[in-house]
């Protein structure tokens, strides 16, 4: 019998306002970002977007939790998108546009704690990754430009995913054994926020090539927490001008399928 594909839970975007236009007046809308959904389906996986789990919505939110979800999915993505709110990692917000959506701060870390207590993989993606830093205590540097004067260019909203910039992985770490290279190697790049503090019990194996910036976290022990600052779902469309990142995928597969046979046998 030919076993299911792989189901991979995808935390959503979080749009609290959204346009009148759209006819969803006063109502939050949750939302995949097509190329995150079809970079897992590349491989043969199945992508479900995971809705909040709001504990003051009018509906009863205690019939299903994140656990529910981690039992039944064989990994987590977590996607990028809006700001970690420095609340969540214990600052204020040194101006009003960086607060960042703490009601996805709660919701994500709420479903990475429960995927890894499952002892299921979860992989992060530039907010994600940030998530994962803060969540193991690790803190942020909330705005690259005013904070770390002479640092490479991150974030242009014109050219958004085709700003590129090199990142260089640490000789012996796992991201040089994946990728068979120290680098450097050029990715998209998107985000005006970084890691400041590396959180505990992570340790950081890629680093822009030109000012330091950390760009991937990875935990140590058994179950496999990754996360990289850059945008691997961007670039299968550009595959001559940045990295190829297809071995991230097949290890964070393989890690999925290793935990849902784990699974299998404690059952």
């Amino acid at each position: 019998m030919k076993e299911a594909p792989l189901c991979i839970g995808l935390s959503a975007r979080l749009l609290h306002q959204s346009p009148k236009e759209l006819g969803f007046r006063g109502k939050t809308l949750q939302y995949l970002e097509q190329s995150a959904a079809h970079w897992i389906m590349s491989h043969g996986a199945m992508a479900f977007m995971i809705p909040t789990l709001l504990s003051d919505t009018p509906h009863r939110r205690e019939m299903v939790t994140a656990v529910h979800y981690a039992e039944q999915m064989d990994g987590l993505l977590l996607q990028g998108g809006a700001d970690v709110d420095p609340r969540t990692y214990g600052e204020q917000p040194l101006r009003e546009e960086w607060s960042g959506d703490l009601v996805r701060d709660r919701y994500e870390l709420e479903l990475l704690r429960a995927f890894i207590a499952q002892g299921k993989p979860v992989f992060g993606i530039c907010r994600g990754m940030q998530l994962i830093n803060v969540a193991y205590g690790g803190t942020l540097c909330q705005d690259i430009d005013t904070q770390m004067p002479g640092a490479d260019t991150h974030f242009d909203t014109a050219l958004y995913d085709e700003l590129v910039h090199e990142v260089r992985f640490v000789e012996g770490s796992s991201l040089a054994r994946t990728f068979g290279t120290t680098g450097p190697v050029p990715v998209t790049s998107i985000h005006h926020q970084c890691v400041n503090r590396v959180g505990d019990g992570l340790t950081a194996p890629a680093f822009s090539a030109r000012d330091d910036i950390v760009e991937a976290v990875v935990a140590d022990g058994e179950n496999f927490v990754m996360g990289v600052q850059w945008h691997p779902e961007f670039h299968p469309s550009r595959k001559s001008q940045v990295l190829d990142c297809a071995p991230l995928l097949e290890v964070f597969i393989e890690a999925a399928l290793s935990a849902r046979g784990h699974q299998a046998l404690v059952d």
